[in-house]
């Protein structure tokens, strides 16, 4: 990690882990009641719109949460959970395709939001690195490779046809066609967007918040990725809106401002990503599936572990 980033100190790593804990908890108590989960992503945020983030998230503020992304983020992932809360709760919707079309379509929207910010960084040419919107950026070949690296984790998306609602009483969004292999590009890509976009935000934004979904989704509720994806990352864009504080001044983990580290954080994930969309279309010819309808991954594992689990 010392290639990444001017380690934390003891204290640092502590606040890493209690955030960690802090985001899975919240996590845990929104998806396990329907109250809960409507206090936080809808109240909350409705409240802080009106009186908290004019003031902590002001446009050209100095902490940098005042950009177009923090916002646009913000209410993505939110319009992602109650769409995915909608989908749990309402009786019907998880039988009509359009819904289920949904869940897709957010999260292609997200990844399509941050290649797009991958690649307005590399059209800044601050290839020295500089301070831009009150964030330190620096623009190179590594914005190209991880903005396609992101398009092509789209069009890796599969088998949202056979999302299910789980039989338990947190009634969970299971997309069992979701596996490892898209989750792990998934989490390589995310992180080296956070690196390369806001690289001195990237301990928390990437790291930590990228744990703090992919443990649920192993070891808590499997088959529920992206629902414990988009709970977590809203929860922490609620958070870093209102306290912008927080990853620059009271907890900094800076980055080492290393071009190295920067192209070869990039290079793992369009490689990685390359892989996946190969691996898949490869199936896919095999089969003769039909990516829009199919599910691809049926004969697995992990298809089956999140099917006996939750059906």
């Amino acid at each position: 990690m010392g290639y990444l980033y001017n380690m934390p100190s003891s204290e640092g790593w502590a606040i890493g882990l209690a955030v960690l804990f802090t985001l899975m908890a919240f996590n845990e108590f929104s998806r396990s009641t329907k109250w809960g989960g409507l206090a936080i992503f809808l109240v909350l945020p409705i409240f802080l719109t009106i009186f908290v983030w004019p003031t902590t998230a002001a446009p050209g503020n100095e902490y940098g949460t005042g950009n177009w992304f923090n916002w646009v983020k913000t209410y993505s992932a939110l319009a992602g959970v109650l769409g995915f809360m909608a989908i749990r709760f309402i009786p019907g919707l998880v039988k009509n395709k359009w819904a289920l079309a949904f869940p897709a379509a957010i999260l292609a929207i997200n990844i399509f939001e941050a290649c797009f910010r991958d690649f307005q960084v590399y059209s800044y040419g601050a290839w020295d690195g500089e301070v831009i919107n009150h964030l330190w950026l620096m623009s190179g070949s590594w914005n190209i490779m991880n903005g396609i690296a992101g398009l092509l984790n789209i069009i890796a998306i599969c088998g949202w046809a056979g999302i299910v609602i789980s039989k338990d009483k947190s009634k969970d969004m299971i997309w069992p066609d979701m596996i490892w292999p898209w989750i792990i590009a998934y989490d390589l890509w995310n992180f080296a967007y956070t690196y390369n976009c806001i690289p001195d935000h990237s301990f928390y934004a990437g790291f930590v918040l990228l744990f703090a979904c992919t443990i649920p989704a192993f070891l808590i509720k499997k088959g529920a990725w992206l629902q414990h994806r988009a709970s977590t990352l809203a929860l922490w864009i609620m958070f870093i809106m209102t306290i912008p504080t927080f990853a620059s001044h009271i907890a900094p983990v800076p980055t080492t401002h290393n071009p190295n580290a920067f192209f070869i954080v990039s290079l793992v994930a369009l490689l990685a990503n390359i892989a996946l969309v190969a691996y898949q279309f490869n199936k896919i010819r095999k089969h003769k599936f039909n990516p829009l309808k199919d599910e691809i991954y049926k004969e697995t594992k992990a298809y089956q572990n999140a099917i006996a689990e939750n059906v």
